[in-house]
């Protein structure tokens, strides 16, 4: 007995309407989505289709455009992760390679000879000052110079290990043991700070007319090993000096290119900064914000040393204070006593007295007492609103010139 089964027709199991607005390989484009067009049905359809389920054409067809972001500013809890003024590293040069010990080996040449080579000799570490480099913070703590090659045979030297670089920046000053080695102050100078190890010699070396065939090799001899302190004194024309919350980073954001940290309320900076003034005549002026100093800072108290050893290398001062203390006058005497008594002679080099927040009621009156103590040039400023900067910058070109004049007729030379 056959038994013969209903012919079932195939669903369809996507609807038409899904597809419009496809295109199919070699076929002409279907017919795109209607805007504001129904959704399609859920479920199965009439006449056996099934649609898709959440599926709807009525949506916008576009994804969400983004704004341009704009690039936060660095706080200054960030900064200080990329401004480094000490470090101590530890410089561990190459050692030299092995001496090998063997003999010349040639059909019918019984006696050949020692023909061992010498090893090559450890790579050295050499510190180097360098312009571009900014900051102590890509020092590593431990250096390893490369280690020479081993001798071969027939008399094969091995190769000396390459030298290794330190790069620092200008005006770091290089310490062992609390006593200064070298004061790297110039583009390009180098100090030899780690020897390499010599290397070992060959059996060939201790050929003679006595032992013809020498069995002796030497060791490469380990590469030196020393710790160093590494201080970066700032390499600044001008110096601001002032007590913490005087305004020195925003007047120096307000003159220069620097962008150091503000805020509406009292910090004090935690780094230097140094900023740029450009002139017309292209000529610049590095002028560095020195972090605020407190009273007893060459007592070391608070950061004092690791903030007054910056002012060394400024050529010229600029003592800023605050008009809205009680005794700006005072500030500027407590000042030169704490420079003084961390260098003898510091407070009298070339200077400028800065009387910042002259946009302040009660600093006007505070001027005039403060002009009336001080035999100097006091130039009133405001940070905050930038009046009588032009000022500031004009007179810090005259320090330079007379500064850099000054120099010419005792070296000859000019430098900057």
């Amino acid at each position: 007995m056959l038994t013969t089964f209903p012919r079932v027709k195939p669903s369809r199991w996507l609807s038409a309407t899904i597809f419009s607005g496809c295109s199919v390989k070699g076929k002409a484009p279907m017919s795109s989505f209607t805007p504001g067009s129904p959704p399609v049905s859920a479920g199965w359809g009439p006449g056996g289709t099934a649609g898709v389920r959440g599926v709807s054409s009525s949506g916008p067809l576009c994804a969400k455009v983004r704004g341009v972001q704009k690039k936060r500013q660095v706080s200054e809890k960030k900064l200080i992760r990329h401004f480094v003024d000490q470090r101590r590293v530890k410089l561990v040069a190459g050692s030299g390679g092995n001496g090998a010990s063997c003999f010349h080996s040639e059909p019918r040449k019984e006696w050949g000879g020692p023909d061992g080579g010498n090893g090559g000799d450890g790579g050295s570490i050499i510190v180097k000052a360098d312009r571009l480099v900014k900051s102590l913070a890509q020092i590593v703590p431990v250096y390893k110079g490369e280690d020479g090659q081993s001798g071969g045979s027939k008399n094969c030297y091995g190769r000396n290990g390459s030298l290794t670089y330190v790069r620092v920046p200008i005006g770091t000053v290089v310490k062992e043991q609390g006593k200064t080695i070298v004061d790297l102050s110039e583009h390009g100078q180098e100090y030899l700070a780690a020897f390499g190890g010599a290397g070992g010699k060959g059996n060939r070396f201790f050929l003679s007319n006595e032992n013809r065939a020498p069995m002796t090799a030497t060791h490469g001899m380990p590469g030196e090993e020393r710790v160093f302190h590494l201080e970066l004194r700032t390499m600044a024309h001008a110096g601001l000096v002032g007590f913490p919350n005087a305004g020195k980073s925003s007047l120096l954001r307000a003159i220069s290119n620097a962008r150091p940290a503000v805020a509406p309320y009292p910090f004090t900076t935690l780094n230097p900064h140094v900023g740029i003034v450009n002139y017309r005549d292209h000529e610049q002026v590095a002028v560095a914000d020195i972090p605020g100093i407190i009273q007893g800072a060459h007592l070391n108290r608070g950061l004092g040393i690791s903030f007054l050893r910056h002012i060394e290398r400024c050529r010229f001062l600029l003592f800023v204070l605050d008009l809205t203390t009680p005794e700006p006058w005072t500030q500027l005497q407590q000042l030169r006593y704490e420079l003084d008594q961390y260098e003898s002679g510091l407070s009298h080099r070339p200077q400028a007295i800065i009387a910042n927040k002259i946009d302040l009621p009660e600093a006007q009156e505070k001027l005039e007492t403060l002009r009336s103590h001080v035999n100097e040039r006091v130039i009133p400023v405001s940070a905050l609103t930038g009046q009588n900067t032009e000022e500031l910058i004009l007179y810090l070109r005259e320090l330079y010139d007379g500064n850099l004049h000054g120099q010419g007729s005792r070296e000859g030379k000019p430098s900057r």
